[in-house]
């Protein structure tokens, strides 16, 4: 169990006694113009495609992409916020939501010709983006189209940065509703990084960079 004044950046135990008030973060009222963006943008990249989506959480941005997706097979490693997933509006048969690690992606479907990681990127340690990539690349279908979303570090709306290890990563304090710290590494790559780590598997790919998001999408040789 962590204590108030862990210092260890155990996401499982936090994003788990978080479940519950995790989509709070999508409240926030300087962001709701860009997310309105996304809710629209997000359908059009997986129309009529199988997507594989890596970390799902509560299952936010699955009501979305299960509009337009043939199926969508989504992931966590947490069976707290996948409890809170199943309960969403999703027309039945147009998702599945299973316990899987988000790094390994052991015990995931084939065939996927689509993939979604929403918020997952920036708890990866730099040392790990690179595995992570290449895991996920592995799993999917040549020519596969993959979208990941996640935070711009927003001054006076971005929960503020804690420290910086040597590596380079970034950590945040992170408080929930009962009183309960965490410290969560979260990173905050630059568009040359985000190109680079995908330059190897990808075809092509483009950033769109809003104030508070950035979306990276590419295509697999």
């Amino acid at each position: 169990m962590m204590h108030a004044q862990s210092t260890t950046p155990h996401l499982e135990t936090y994003y788990s006694r978080r479940a519950r008030e995790y989509e709070r973060i999508y409240e926030k009222p300087e962001r709701q113009q860009e997310l309105a963006w996304l809710h629209g943008r997000i359908p059009q990249l997986y129309e009529g495609r199988t997507v594989l989506e890596v970390a799902c959480g509560t299952g936010y941005w699955t009501q979305y992409i299960a509009q337009s997706a043939k199926k969508v097979h989504s992931c966590d490693i947490n069976e707290s916020v996948l409890e809170i997933a199943r309960e969403k509006p999703i027309a039945r048969g147009r998702a599945e939501f299973f316990k899987a690690d988000a790094v390994s992606l052991a015990g995931v479907p084939s065939g996927c010709d689509a993939a979604f990681a929403g918020f997952w990127w920036s708890h990866v340690a730099r040392s790990g983006i690179a595995q992570f990539v290449a895991n996920l690349a592995r799993r999917l279908e040549p020519g596969a189209v993959v979208g990941i979303l996640d935070n711009q570090y927003v001054e006076g709306s971005s929960t503020p940065i804690s420290r910086r290890d040597a590596e380079g990563n970034t950590y945040q304090m992170r408080s929930l509703a009962n009183g309960e710290q965490f410290e969560v590494l979260k990173n905050f790559p630059t568009a040359d990084e985000l190109r680079e780590a995908v330059r190897g598997v990808a075809r092509e790919a483009h950033l769109e960079s809003l104030r508070y998001y950035w979306l990276l999408v590419f295509t697999l040789k």
